[in-house]
């Protein structure tokens, strides 16, 4: 499901309206949750593509084993959901009992409108150890309690070209390090003529995504703004080098992205777990030629993967009806059979950790030789670095997205491009940088 996984920005419009709503309308506030209470009357649930094929089917199953209840899945489509939510937040009327929010978005809404969710804390505040805490994280307010239930993760490996790296005499195990698998990179195009990494630069999605691989958003918990630090420079130098010394082809957007591995213009790809299906659907021809490792760390010893992506679904302070819409939430994504099942059916990749152990995760898959993929996205979901999201989170990233296209692609110093990027971003919010 690309559009629940590839995070878009706020539109402009979007931003305006819950700009102006910074202390929230959500009329008398939001309900207390009995965890003893037996669930009952009708829910509407909002959400879109495969996600919302996931709830229907669900929903179906939850009314099976709760009689007297109503679960109404409405796919309202990606390009509406934001505009409808913020609408409804600012308005104070109009939302449905359980919406979905992609992971970056989430803390920005309950920022702006802390008294706009349902606590579900009483509900699944018990299970925190059950799910992905970098997803946890991103889904508590300032009081710790808990207004979204994690969804999906995207946890971030290497997916490589195996017959590029045998032909370069390149082991996958040898690839533990960044500067390992430059070093490395350039071997492959020696041997085969292929850049090491296709990227679309512009988005700074790359960039973002080495940043949290380094335990580290472009805000630290305070909300200053760090997007100048020496774990971004790091980054970014990197992401340079790699231009440098001709291992990047950048292009531009999700399709040429697509068209890229397709064409077997590069040797690696560091991205999500998603990126599977995307391959065995979009590549089918190159069944066999992949396989995947764990993301290089920048040092021994440091993380080896990142998140890209994911969602969760959270209950409106207007919900008609929350608590038969906290019970639904719990129902879907706090229980393995059914993280699985939406695994197995719609390639939504639990952030419920219990679900990760089930056997499916361990199949061998012989698109990628018969590897256990699964296997490795499992065990490294608990280790995601969790780094912090603001209300600011989408403004910030346009900004650095052209600070990353500077360096990289215009030969600006990184930690100039940075330090500007920073500033621009002090202007533009009125936070302070971090020291």
């Amino acid at each position: 499901m690309k559009r629940l996984r590839i995070i878009a920005p706020l539109t402009a419009a979007v931003l305006a309206l819950t700009g102006c709503a910074m202390a929230g309308n959500a009329g008398t506030g939001p309900a207390t949750l009995d965890p003893s209470a037996k669930p009952e009357g009708s829910i509407t649930v909002w959400s879109w593509d495969a996600a919302a094929t996931s709830l229907k089917r669900l929903a179906g199953e939850y009314q099976s084993a709760h009689p007297g209840t109503t679960v109404k899945v409405v796919d309202v489509g990606y390009d509406n959901a934001y505009d409808k939510l913020s609408v409804g937040l600012q308005a104070g009327t109009g939302l449905p009992d359980v919406v979905t929010m992609e992971t970056d978005h989430t803390p920005g809404y309950l920022s702006q409108f802390p008294k706009g969710f349902v606590d579900l804390t009483p509900i699944v505040g018990s299970k925190k150890a059950d799910f992905d805490p970098s997803k946890w994280a991103a889904s508590t307010d300032k009081t710790g309690a808990i207004r979204a239930v994690p969804w999906d993760s995207g946890t971030v490996g290497l997916f490589y070209r195996s017959d590029y790296l045998q032909k370069a005499g390149v082991e996958p195990a040898s690839l533990g390090t960044w500067d390992e698998l430059v070093s490395a990179g350039e071997r492959i195009k020696a041997a085969t003529g292929h850049t090491l990494i296709t990227a679309d630069v512009a988005t700074g999605g790359l960039f973002q995504m080495l940043l949290q691989q380094q335990g580290q958003g472009l805000f630290d918990a305070k909300g200053d703004i760090t997007v100048a630090t020496p774990q971004a420079v790091a980054a970014l130098r990197l992401e340079k080098e790699l231009n440098d010394k001709g291992l990047l082809k950048s292009v531009k957007g999700w399709d040429a992205r697509v068209t890229s591995a397709k064409n077997g213009d590069s040797a690696v790809t560091p991205e999500a777990v998603w990126w599977i299906a995307t391959l065995t659907g979009e590549a089918a021809e190159l069944s066999g030629k992949y396989g995947v490792t764990e993301l290089p760390a920048f040092a021994d010893g440091g993380a080896r993967t990142s998140n890209s992506g994911g969602s969760g679904l959270a209950v409106p302070a207007q919900s008609k009806n929350p608590q038969l819409a906290a019970s639904f939430v719990a129902f879907a994504l706090a229980d393995t059979g059914n993280q699985v099942s939406m695994m197995k059916q719609d390639g939504l990749f639990p952030s419920y950790l219990p679900a990760l152990k089930d056997p499916f995760f361990s199949t061998p898959d012989p698109y990628f030789g018969d590897q256990k993929v699964y296997t490795l996205f499992a065990e490294q979901t608990a280790k995601i670095p969790a780094i912090t999201y603001t209300a600011d989170n989408a403004k910030a990233s346009d900004i650095v997205g052209a600070a990353v296209s500077a360096s990289v692609l215009g030969g600006k110093d990184p930690e100039a491009a940075l330090q500007d990027a920073a500033r621009q971003i002090a202007t533009a919010t009125g936070r302070s940088i971090a020291g």
